[in-house]
């Protein structure tokens, strides 16, 4: 049986389909900056911090990193409020997305901190420097331009993640998409525009990136 496409349907709602690229975009630029900073934090206490914090922080990683991102947003949203913490849907998301990428960021930063040269540390003691300002100052930028790739990858796997919020009504794409397809049953258009513009998003997050660690990180020394 012949199938007839028909986008023309979907111009009725352009502004649906920009309120959920604009929440996308919204998502993942909080959750993204927010995420990254969470798995400095815990990179940081696994390979640099008290004895003592490890074990907390490693649970933490492993239980997020083991568990479906899904679970983690319906606990955030449905089970805090049980426990008297009231989050609007939004709230609720960034939040998932904070936790679920700050563990995943964490073992990537980490593998770059612990690639890097041990007379960098030693360089950094040899200063009078504490453990945080040697990790600040010495160790952070150039284990992050190691991992940066890695983590800009990341960073677009939990932009694709987000499509999952809208099971607790979050207004992003999906939820754009999911909506359309209900009023016009035109399921391959909706679904179609949806996947085009989650690949114009991966491909503006991945160049946001590389912008960012072209103006972060110095340009390598070529050797003549």
């Amino acid at each position: 049986m012949a199938y007839s496409f028909d986008f023309s349907a979907l111009g009725d709602y352009v502004p649906v389909i920009a309120k959920g690229v604009a929440v996308t975009v919204e998502l993942i630029a909080v959750g993204g900056v927010l995420g990254v900073m969470l798995g400095i934090a815990c990179a940081w206490a696994k390979t640099q911090g008290p004895r003592w914090l490890r074990p907390p922080v490693s649970a933490y990683v492993e239980l997020i990193r083991n568990t479906p991102f899904l679970i983690q947003l319906f606990f955030i949203f449905f089970g805090l409020p049980a426990a008297g913490f009231s989050l609007t849907e939004m709230q609720a998301a960034i939040l998932a997305m904070v936790i679920n990428l700050g563990a995943y960021a964490c073992e990537i930063i980490r593998a770059g901190i612990e690639a890097t040269p041990r007379g960098q540390f030693e360089a950094g003691a040899s200063l009078a420097m504490s453990r945080l300002q040697t990790f600040r100052h010495v160790v952070l930028i150039p284990a992050l331009q190691k991992i940066w790739p890695a983590l800009s990858s990341q960073v677009v796997i939990v932009m694709f993640g987000s499509a999952v919020c809208s099971q607790i009504s979050v207004e992003e794409l999906t939820f754009a998409a999911n909506f359309i397809q209900s009023r016009t049953f035109r399921a391959f258009e909706a679904y179609i525009l949806a996947t085009v513009l989650y690949l114009l998003l991966a491909v503006l997050v991945r160049q946001v990136m590389r912008g960012i660690g072209a103006l972060v990180f110095p340009r390598r020394r070529i050797a003549r």
